[in-house]
């Protein structure tokens, strides 16, 4: 394995000092002169129509600037996720969104918006502001929303009554001949609830407009580039007149911002234009939980079929997910949990039928994992039965079926690395698999099990829309270089990981690189950071810019020290003649170099334009968890996660990330929900409420690097950001099967539900 003088190696964070004395800037922190604070008006009602509005009491009271309703705003339609601007062609992304309307479809709703000079004051102004609704009828299930007597949600559905989209179909060989030729068929159906993704910062934008209408936006998107082709599109005003920036920073994202953070953008800018003065909008945590994006709930089936010798035959998967109010991410996330759940074991007939379904509850858009631990959950409790009803290993049975690098598989581009064995193995030996089946004596009280899940992802968000990257490297005069990408840091350590990998290709020392990111004045155009794709796509581009500005610097230094350009190298910031005797001292640092063009008009700027290619990472997860007989509480008391990143370009940024994943893989399995009473109301609108982790339920986690380099990615990495809690919900619903024998086909797995279980089996 090559040696790296940068990549490979755990440097410090570039933004860690700003993070740990609280000095790093947050939309929420942004502040402008003059600057107004906006606060929204939402809707009571899970479904209603707008009679009538009044907002004159509102307007009169001082201090307030500007009200902004149905009547005053674009009529525009537009979707608050980036994928109404990177479908892929040939299909139609659902614009069913308007900035505000005369129909509230969910509890949290956008009715009006006001501007004042101060939070209290246009806090006290939302109460003046008189509405009259209608009630229409609900529906909160999405089985049930697809029924003949259900209300219509919204119109113009092609695929059937609330269907957003297209219905997603991947055929693969001939499923039903290859379940009719099975030994041994489990056919089961799961049901997933709706979990939120409680980033640190809500959402919140900072708004100003220009006298000459230019907007600008400082807000918390994972998405700058995509956010700023919606705004222009809503507002109608050329993409060159928008700026959208984060100030740098942004508090976590895990999908929740993927495009628009919810409407902070819009409402924070058709206010400003109102006001003609700079509008700040920050979301409290109620709303946060109730009008942003959640993870799609629904029910994901599964019939698997197997030879008697446990081989893998046949799969049919299907998945109807709860798309919520509005579409956001619904028409992708049903394809990307079909195309996951088929892409893990080799079996040559599978098919999979999914889409979503409108209700009237928070809309479901993107969040870590992007619908691949919906259909995980389901895939790998069905494996432990499958390995049950033939009398195998669960873990033999894994390693028997499992996809290896080369085979073929359903998805459009190749299977080109896998460790996911290793990680099998590793993941084994560190829970100590062989004690499985053996942790128990007879009338114990706590009774404790070995589960395991595995599984696969992307590594950037091709093929299922648009994604293509760019970068430049300009290598400053006295020889110092300055990277500018469009991806954010939500804190996955972006503003370290691709400097490091431009110090690395372009052979300069690592303090020498600087970066501007996360801002569409001074970037070139990048999805965002997303789909596990930062490093490895916008990686990619950065590799490709530093080697264009390399070849420049070798070209050049070719001519000044009088040899071959390609005999030089460069290396630690100097270029030298390669294999030169030591009495050879051709030589120069790059500094000199840089400063000799510049005096004779010469600057070295590298471009990277690619489209990204894709590398699946791999990923198994060990889970012994701990049942308490008598309160029904189930604790996680070691959590392995092996994971195949390809080259791990900051060992302890992927351990990181890895082990965020794990704890909320973890919630999602035990704890987090979000309920609706019978109107549609959250009934988990806080922390508080919602079932969050904390540090006292955190167990020991292993998380352990495979490195199975993929060709595709920049220095053979993968990504990662999202694979930590792919198959944890799965490893740990069959270890607490392998504790008390009790099968849970619905998660959170409860302490009432366990509870309940387990005097049931009595």
């Amino acid at each position: 394995m090559k040696a790296y003088n940068v990549v490979g190696h755990s440097v410090r964070r570039l933004d860690a000092l700003e993070k740990a004395t609280g000095t790093g800037t947050f939309a929420s922190d942004y502040s402008l002169p003059g600057m107004l604070y906006a606060k929204v008006l939402r809707s009571p009602h899970a479904h209603a129509k707008i009679i009538s509005i009044d907002t004159s009491q509102a307007e009169k009271l001082p201090g307030v600037k500007a009200v902004a309703t149905y009547k005053n705003t674009p009529r525009v339609k537009f979707n608050t996720s980036a994928t109404m601007t990177f479908t892929v062609p040939a299909m139609e992304p659902v614009l069913d969104q308007y900035l505000f309307d005369n129909v509230v479809r969910y509890v949290g709703d956008e009715v009006a918006a006001v501007a004042a000079t101060s939070e209290k004051i246009a806090a006290a102004a939302l109460e003046l502001i008189k509405v009259e609704y209608e009630l229409l009828p609900a529906v909160f299930d999405p089985l049930k929303a697809m029924e003949a007597d259900a209300p219509v949600i919204h119109d113009g559905c092609k695929e059937g009554k609330n269907i957003p989209g297209d219905i997603v179909k991947i055929p693969y060989g001939d499923v039903e001949k290859g379940l009719a030729e099975s030994d041994v068929v489990i056919d089961e159906t799961f049901k997933l609830p709706v979990q939120k993704q409680v980033q640190m910062e809500t959402q919140a934008a900072v708004a100003r407009v220009s006298n000459d209408g230019k907007i600008t936006v400082w807000s918390s998107t994972q998405t700058p580039h995509p956010s700023r082709m919606i705004l222009a599109h809503v507002f109608s005003v050329p993409i060159s007149k928008v700026r959208v920036l984060n100030p740098p920073y942004v508090g976590g994202g895990f999908g929740v911002r993927i495009g628009l953070s919810a409407k902070a953008e819009p409402i924070a800018v058709a206010l400003a234009m109102k006001a003609k003065k700079p509008v700040k909008l920050v979301y409290d945590r109620k709303e946060d939980f109730i009008a942003s994006d959640t993870r799609h709930a629904g029910y994901v089936s599964v019939k698997l079929g197997a030879k008697k010798d446990g081989t893998f035959h046949a799969m049919d998967l299907k998945g109807i997910l709860n798309a919520g109010a509005y579409c956001s991410f619904s028409c992708e996330t049903p394809g990307v949990l079909g195309a996951m759940g088929l892409a893990v074991y080799r079996i040559p007939n599978q098919h999979y039928y999914g889409h979503s379904v409108y209700t009237n509850t928070t809309p479901a858009g993107a969040m870590r994992g992007f619908g691949n631990p919906q259909a995980m959950f389901a895939i790998e409790s069905a494996v432990d039965m499958m390995a049950e009803k033939l009398g195998f290993d669960p873990l033999q049975l894994r390693l028997k079926n499992i996809m290896q690098a080369g085979d073929p598989w359903c998805l459009p581009y190749p299977c080109s690395s896998s460790g996911l064995a290793e990680c099998m193995e590793k993941g084994a030996a560190s829970i100590g698999w062989e004690r499985r089946g053996s942790l128990n004596r007879p009338g114990a009280k706590i009774l404790r099990g070995i589960g395991v899940g595995v599984g696969t992802h992307v590594s950037n968000a091709w093929p299922f829309c648009v994604d293509y990257d760019n970068a430049y490297i300009t290598v400053q005069q006295d020889g110092s270089v300055l990277l500018a990408s469009g991806v954010p840091d939500i804190g996955t350590g972006t503003s370290t990981t691709l400097p490091q990998l431009a110090a690395e290709a372009l052979g300069v020392n690592f303090d020498q690189v600087s970066l501007t990111f996360g801002d569409t004045e001074t970037t070139p155009f990048d999805i965002g950071s997303h789909a596990s794709r930062t490093l490895y796509a916008a990686g990619t581009a950065v590799v490709a810019a530093a080697n264009d500005a390399r070849k420049q610097i070798l070209a050049y230094a070719g001519e000044y020290l009088e040899v071959a350009p390609e005999k030089l190298e460069l290396n630690d910031s100097i270029i030298y003649v390669t294999g030169q005797d030591e009495c050879d001292a051709r030589k120069v640092h790059l500094k000199d170099l840089a400063y000799h063009a510049h005096l004779r008009n010469k600057q070295f700027i590298g471009v990277g334009r690619i489209v990204p290619e894709n590398a699946p990472p791999w990923h198994a997860h060990f889970a012994e968890v701990e049942v308490n007989t008598d309160t029904g509480q189930v604790k996680v008391a070691k959590l392995t996660a092996a994971h195949d990143v390809g080259r791990a370009v900051n060992p302890v940024i992927v351990e990181g990330q890895i082990e965020g994943g794990v704890l909320q893989g973890i919630g999602y399995a035990l704890s987090e929900e979000i309920k609706y009473n019978e109107k549609g109301k959250q009934l988990n609108d806080s922390i508080h409420k919602y079932m969050l982790l904390t540090a006292e339920d955190v167990p020991e986690v292993d998380a352990i690097i495979v490195e199975a380099n993929d060709r595709s990615g920049p220095f053979g990495a993968k990504g990662v950001g999202e694979t930590g809690l792919v198959p944890t919900a799965g490893a740990i619903a069959n270890a607490v099967y392998n504790a008390t024998g009790i099968r849970f086909k619905e998660i959170p797995i409860t302490e009432e539900k366990m509870y309940r279980a387990l005097h049931e089996k009595a």
